[in-house]
């Protein structure tokens, strides 16, 4: 009995963590792929049809994705001629959209590279410009590899737990 209430917790936790892996996808100041990864491992540690290789492979595709999400962004901001400032407020911008979501994390983000560009960074609006869908085009890159990731690791769990 004690072994079926253990498999039910971790089964349940596995299945939390990776919901909020996918929301962290998103969310700024939650590590997304990674908490899926710990859903993951709570799901192998279940018993349930996790193979160890896929648990380490998908180990691997995490600190991939994590580290790309990393540098991504501050490359093409500096890439399309952009500052610290233009993905400085990328992020503020992405914190303040948060609020409307799904389109305000997007136009936030946006915005908020084009106003820290622009007055922060002080640049003219046609170099600003460039450097907020620099630093957007980096923000969609890291933030939609991040929702692949967390989005299979959660199906994996799903396949697990009812296939």
């Amino acid at each position: 009995m004690l072994l079926l209430y253990r498999m039910i917790i971790l089964t349940v936790a596995a299945f939390i963590c990776a919901v909020l892996g996918i929301i962290g996808s998103v969310v700024p100041g939650l590590p997304g792929p990674p908490l899926a990864w710990v859903g993951l491992l709570l799901a192998w540690l279940a018993g349930l049809a996790v193979s160890s290789t896929v648990l380490w492979a998908f180990l691997a595709v995490t600190v991939v994705v994590t580290v790309i999400d990393y540098l991504v962004p501050g490359w093409l901001t500096r890439s399309s001629g952009g500052h610290r400032e233009a993905s400085l407020g990328a992020v503020i911008g992405l914190f303040a959209g948060m609020f409307i979501p799904p389109i305000g994390i997007l136009v936030g983000a946006l915005l908020g590279a084009f106003v820290g560009e622009l007055v922060f960074a002080g640049q003219d609006a046609m170099h600003s410009v460039k450097a907020a869908l620099g630093a957007f085009l980096g923000f969609l890159i890291g933030t939609g590899a991040k929702l692949v990731v967390s989005g299979l690791i959660f199906f994996l769990i799903l396949r697990s737990c009812f296939g």
